[in-house]
């Protein structure tokens, strides 16, 4: 079980630095990594407010930079999928060496292109995520292995985030485990409408409560 843990952290990842913020509530059994989307960091106020829902519920979070502030600056590489994808993989790796972590399940929130990021780390056998969400994700960049992602996984999109909705609907015949799709009707792409990403953070708090508890 986890210990209430609140910490600024570097998440070093192939000699990287990559800045964060970890919090495990007392009593915590998982923790959920999130995957930013491009031109986005840690201090994403959507991410955070998403994150505060979910730690409500008894699940820690993990908010961290998948790219340093050089990098970042580089549109090539805010979309270089397989380096933000070995990226989450190297923290996965990192909060299971801490020992206030280890025994905690994975679980990983991405947002738009940081979805394809966290669908193609969930298909690597040896990591062993317990659950993903995804919001407004970029789904079609992590296509071509889908059918290898046996997590349980849960698309949010917005009603009137076409084609991302198109996208996700597709994506969701491909994956291989427990799966569902949530609509936020009225929402777009940043779900910034009146109540929308309170539906985002709720639906994510109650998949990650019943999968990673």
């Amino acid at each position: 079980m986890g210990t209430n843990v609140n910490l600024i952290v570097t998440v070093t990842v192939d000699e990287v630095p990559l800045e964060g913020e970890l919090i495990v509530p007392d009593g915590a059994t998982g923790l959920v990594l999130f995957a930013h989307g491009s031109g986005s960091s840690r201090h994403s106020p959507r991410n955070n407010f998403v994150a505060e829902r979910i730690r409500e519920r008894g699940v820690g979070t993990l908010l961290f930079d998948l790219l340093t502030e050089a990098e970042d600056r580089t549109y090539e590489t805010r979309f270089d999928i397989p380096l933000l994808t070995d990226r989450l993989v190297g923290a996965t790796r990192w909060v299971r060496s801490r020992e206030d972590t280890a025994d905690l399940k994975i679980g990983y929130f991405g947002s738009s292109t940081g979805s394809a990021a966290a669908l193609r780390a969930a298909a690597r056998p040896e990591i062993e995520i317990a659950a993903v969400v995804s919001r407004g994700g970029r789904v079609d960049m992590a296509e071509d292995i889908l059918d290898q992602v046996s997590t349980a996984t849960m698309f949010v999109v917005g009603g009137n985030d076409h084609p991302v909705l198109e996208w996700n609907e597709e994506a969701l015949e491909l994956l291989a485990g427990e799966k569902s799709l949530e609509v936020v009707e009225g929402a777009s792409h940043l779900f910034e409408e009146p109540g929308a990403l309170e539906s985002v953070a709720d639906h994510a708090a109650k998949w990650f409560s019943e999968y990673l508890s």
